[in-house]
């Protein structure tokens, strides 16, 4: 792996984005997948290969489809950036937020990046991704509001499991996953990654 495969970071010590500036930037390089982490350091994120792009649309496409189904929530892809509470902008691989909370947020607020944690959040390690630079998104995450969460790493043929105030559940490949009461009802059997 080269330097050229990792996150591309930014730090803007003397510059402070808005959240309109910074829902400006990303609008005008459409090529870049851009996040900011709660420290205001921009992320410039690489594009996944073929396995990563593939795992995370199966594992996404069962959350749609459990989504579907019971009608519960919004499912979201990795292309949406979420403005979280604790100033961070995120983009998980896969993510969902109830409807009720979903359907408060003003319909500009819907159009642009979302000003709202997520209830669940999946992310998907891939050949270019820290597995540390991910826990520490993961914490972004559960210190902002999400519910749950779980990470893949194909790498280690495992996921982990996030809860609000809890340390990461370790589970190894195969496993059940369950929604628990954020995704009630939601089963996902995970196979070995290949």
């Amino acid at each position: 792996m080269t330097t050229l495969d990792l996150p591309l970071e930014i730090n803007l010590k003397a510059v402070h984005l808005t959240d309109e500036q910074f829902y400006q930037l990303c609008i005008h390089n459409p090529e870049m997948a851009i996040e900011q982490n709660a420290q205001g350091v921009l992320i410039v994120m690489p594009p996944v290969g073929g396995e990563s792009g593939n795992q995370e649309m199966e594992l996404g496409t069962d959350l749609a489809l459990w989504n579907r189904q019971t009608k519960l929530g919004v499912v979201f892809s990795s292309s949406t950036v979420f403005q979280l509470p604790i100033g961070s902008k995120r983009s998980p691989d896969a993510a969902w937020v109830e409807q009720s909370r979903w359907e408060a947020l003003t319909p500009d607020q819907r159009r642009k990046f979302p000003p709202i944690a997520p209830d669940f959040v999946m992310e998907v390690r891939s050949s270019t991704d820290s597995l540390e630079l991910l826990q520490a998104k993961m914490h972004e995450y559960m210190v902002s509001g999400v519910r749950l969460g779980w990470l893949f790493d194909p790498k280690g043929q495992r996921v982990e499991v996030y809860r609000p105030g809890q340390a990461a559940a370790v589970r190894r490949l195969p496993t059940q996953l369950s929604g628990e009461s954020v995704l009630p009802g939601f089963i996902l059997n995970v196979s070995s990654f290949a």
